[in-house]
C-alpha cells in the first residue's frame, strides 16, 4: 500500500519533498494520506456490499465474531497504555536538563509530558482507568461498562494529543472508534436510561455458541488470553522502567545540578563578565551514568558522553559520533581540595568546582 499513497501524495495532494513512513507516531502526512484513502476504500466497498447483500438477514455469527475480535484490539490497547502509566514510564520524571531549562524553550509537547511527568499519582491514575476497563472488556457480561470507561478515556487522550501535538491523533481516534463500535448496539438503550430516564430491557447479545458448555468454555478463555495481554504489557513497562532513561535506570554518581564557581582555560581563570560561548560554563549536570550536559551562559546546552572513573577522580568525554574528539577531566576530591585539574589532551580546560551542595 507504500506505493499507492505516494502516487497519491504527488498527484492527488501534491506533496513535494520525500515523505516520513517511519516511526510509531502514525501522524506524518503519510499516514494522513493513507488513512484517508483507505477510509474511501471502506466506504465504497461497504456501499457495494450492503447493496447487493440488502435482501438478506444480518450475518449474526459474522457479527459477532467481528464484535470479539474489536473488543480484544481495544483491551490490548488498554492495558499497553494503562501499565505504562500504572508504571510510570510514558511520561518519565523531567530530566534534570529539563528543570534548569527556561519554560518558554518548551514545546507544548514536552511542557505536557514535564506536567504530567512530574505528577506521579495522576499518571497513575489515568492509568489505572484504562486497565480497569481493559479488565472489563475481556469479559462479555461487563463488556459495555469497558467499553464506556476505555471512550471516555480515549477522549481525554484525543483531546490531549489535539491540544499538545501528541503524535498519536490517529491511533486515539481509531480507539475512540472502536469503543463506539462495541457500544452501538447499546447506544439506544443508554440514551432511554440516562436520558429518557426510562426503565430497559435486558441486553441481547448472540452467545458464541449454542450449548451453555461451550459457551461457559469460550468465557474461560477469554478471561486467560486477557490475563496474558495484562502479565505481557506488564512485563514490558518493567522492562522499560528499567531501561535507560526510565525511573528505575542508574544515576550517575555524581547525580545532580552543580554550578560553576569557577573556570580556567591555560591556568587562566575566565571571569563570567566574559561569557565566551562554549569556553563558559553555568552548570553541569549529572543525570545518567553515561551522559554529562554543559549548561552555557546562555542558557542553551552541550551535551557529552561520559565515563566516570570514581577511583582515579576522572571524567572522559566524547562529543556525538566523533572518533577523534575526547577530553578527560579531573574531579578533584573532598580532601586534595579544588586543585587546577587540565584535560590531557592540551586543549583548553573547562573545570567545574562542586559546590558545598548539589540541587
Amino acid at each position: 500500500m507504500r506505493d499507492i499513497t505516494l502516487w497519491l501524495a504527488t498527484h492527488l495532494f501534491h506533496v513535494t519533498g520525500p515523505l516520513i513512513y517511519s516511526g510509531n507516531s502514525g501522524d506524518t502526512a503519510f499516514h494522513w494520506i493513507q488513512i484517508g484513502w483507505l477510509l474511501v476504500v471502506a466506504v465504497v466497498l461497504s456501499t457495494i456490499w450492503t447493496v447487493v447483500d440488502g435482501g438478506r438477514p444480518r450475518d449474526a455469527d459474522l457479527e459477532k465474531w467481528i464484535r470479539l475480535f474489536v473488543r480484544f484490539a481495544l483491551a490490548a490497547q488498554m492495558f499497553y497504555f494503562g501499565m505504562a502509566k500504572v508504571i510510570p514510564t510514558q511520561f518519565p520524571a523531567p530530566s534534570l536538563v529539563t528543570l534548569v531549562e527556561p519554560v518558554g524553550n518548551l514545546s507544548r509537547t514536552d511542557m505536557l509530558w514535564t506536567a504530567i511527568g512530574s505528577s506521579v499519582g495522576y499518571q497513575m491514575f489515568t492509568g489505572w482507568a484504562e486497565v480497569v476497563a481493559g479488565g472489563l472488556l475481556i469479559v462479555p457480561q461487563t463488556a459495555m461498562l469497558g467499553a464506556t470507561i476505555a471512550l471516555a478515556d480515549m477522549v481525554q487522550v484525543f483531546v490531549l494529543n489535539m491540544t499538545y501535538d501528541i503524535g498519536l491523533k490517529i491511533i486515539s481516534l481509531h480507539l475512540i472508534a472502536f469503543a463506539v463500535f462495541l457500544l452501538a448496539p447499546d447506544l439506544g438503550r443508554l440514551a432511554r436510561m440516562f436520558v429518557l430516564n426510562r426503565p430497559v430491557a435486558e441486553s441481547t447479545y448472540a452467545p458464541l455458541f449454542r450449548t451453555a458448555r461451550a459457551n461457559r468454555r469460550a468465557v474461560m478463555a477469554q478471561i486467560v488470553f486477557g490475563l496474558y495481554l495484562a502479565s505481557m504489557f506488564t512485563r514490558l513497562a518493567v522492562v522499560s522502567w528499567r531501561s535507560p532513561g526510565g525511573g528505575g535506570s542508574p544515576k550517575s554518581a555524581l547525580y545532580g545540578i552543580w554550578d560553576v564557581d569557577r573556570l580556567s582555560v591555560d591556568d587562566e581563570l575566565r571571569p563570567p563578565i566574559l561569557n565566551d560561548y562554549d569556553l563558559r560554563w553555568r552548570r553541569v549536570i549529572f543525570d545518567a551514568p553515561d551522559r554529562l550536559v554543559f549548561q552555557r551562559t546562555d542558557d542553551s546546552f552541550a551535551h557529552y558522553g561520559a565515563v566516570l572513573d570514581v577511583g582515579r577522580h576522572t571524567i572522559a568525554l566524547t562529543k556525538g559520533n566523533s572518533r577523534t574528539w575526547k577530553a578527560k577531566l579531573h574531579v578533584p576530591s573532598a580532601e586534595t581540595g579544588a586543585g587546577d585539574p587540565r584535560r590531557r589532551d592540551g586543549r583548553p580546560s573547562h573545570t567545574p568546582r562542586p559546590p558545598a551542595r548539589a540541587a
